[in-house]
């Protein structure tokens, strides 16, 4: 079993957003959705760096890697042999209902410009999330203040409309399933949760909403990529950037998979340009 990396001891201070933390010179607002497997806590120097810049930034803990609602037992030593959860895996729909209520309080009750950080597996939820109800322009023309002006995506999962994160990548004719080589299943294989440091379902939530084609996008290519190479990345933007309608900025970077580590003050550099570019 590959030793579990635990994020949880600082995970509950990240996990319930208060909106008092609004810097006073904010213009954006940053929602990270983070990737399978992850806590917030990762995310810290990302969000702190954010917040040197005078942006207002959350990144709320998704169901869908909260190992306290996996049936694990004790977090310090989980079994992912155990039986599931009575209702079944966390899934991106799950996590789609936390980040509607944050984003609900940052744009229905409080008037806010938000721009969605998707890392990862995350990108997908974010994609999710950005529905026309939220998205700025269409509350503009109804006189509403706020609401998502686009969407950043950060070595992320930009699956196409009517595709999962598990459906995209899998083999379309039938073939033997891509297990990809941080994977270990365990007891319930593709039933039961992937371990790659932390306990995740298989995602099979697929996605209905085209945000693609209303909100502007960006994308940052980590060229060092060792856990989605920078070729899948490169395609993933072509596959959208070809349609008509997609308005989309590329960047690229020197970095692995978790550029909000390792190229913090780059990633803040590029999400401030861009969110403030879209905002007009």
């Amino acid at each position: 079993m590959l030793r579990q990396r635990l994020f949880i001891l600082k995970h509950n201070e990240c996990e319930q957003p208060s909106l008092e933390m609004s810097a006073t010179n904010a213009t954006i607002v940053v929602v990270i959705c983070h990737g399978s497997y992850h806590t917030p806590e990762p995310y810290q120097p990302f969000l702190t760096a954010l917040k040197a810049q005078g942006i207002e930034a959350y990144c709320p803990q998704l169901p869908s890697s909260d190992l306290r609602l996996m049936n694990v037992g004790e977090i310090s030593n989980p079994d992912y042999d155990r039986d599931p959860p009575p209702n079944g895996y966390p899934q991106p729909a799950d996590d789609a209902k936390v980040l509607n209520k944050l984003l609900s309080q940052l744009i229905t009750d409080s008037g806010k410009h938000v721009l969605l950080v998707g890392h990862s597996a995350g990108a997908f939820t974010a994609t999710m999330v950005a529905i026309p109800e939220l998205q700025a322009k269409p509350r503009k023309v109804k006189g509403a203040l706020g609401g998502i002006i686009g969407l950043f995506y950060e070595s992320g999962f930009m699956i196409p409309v009517g595709e999962s994160v598990h459906s995209f990548f899998q083999p379309k004719d039938g073939s033997e399933a891509v297990i990809p080589p941080y994977c270990q299943f365990h007891k319930h294989g593709f039933s039961g949760p992937r371990v790659y440091e932390r306990r995740c379902q298989v995602p099979m939530t697929v996605l209905d909403n085209d945000a693609y084609t209303a909100l502007p996008c960006a994308y940052l290519v980590t060229e060092d990529d060792l856990a989605l190479p920078s070729a899948y990345q490169d395609a993933m933007v072509a596959i959208q950037s070809q349609r008509p309608g997609v308005d989309m900025t590329v960047f690229r970077c020197p970095a692995g998979h978790s550029p909000h580590l390792t190229w913090t003050e780059g990633l803040v550099e590029r999400v401030r340009d861009f969110g403030l570019k879209v905002l007009g």
